[in-house]
């Protein structure tokens, strides 16, 4: 398997500063519709796309550090 190399031009940190901030909120988002909802296999669909974001915010936050939730 190939694996590629992570991209750390000034484009680049612009688009994931971006998806990084967009993250919080869709997150955030989430957590209000968990709150609403009362099927446990959704709840449980629900918290498995918030885990994979949290991820991936932190991928993110550990290619440019200095990235801010702001």
């Amino acid at each position: 398997m190939d694996v590629k190399e992570e991209d750390k031009s000034e484009e680049s940190k612009r688009n994931h500063i971006k998806y990084y901030r967009s993250l919080a909120k869709t997150i955030s988002d989430i957590r209000e519709e968990e709150k609403q909802e009362q099927n446990p296999v959704i709840k449980n669909h629900l918290e498995k796309r918030i885990e994979a974001m949290e991820k991936d915010k932190i991928r993110i936050k550990e290619m440019f550090p200095d990235i801010t939730d702001e």
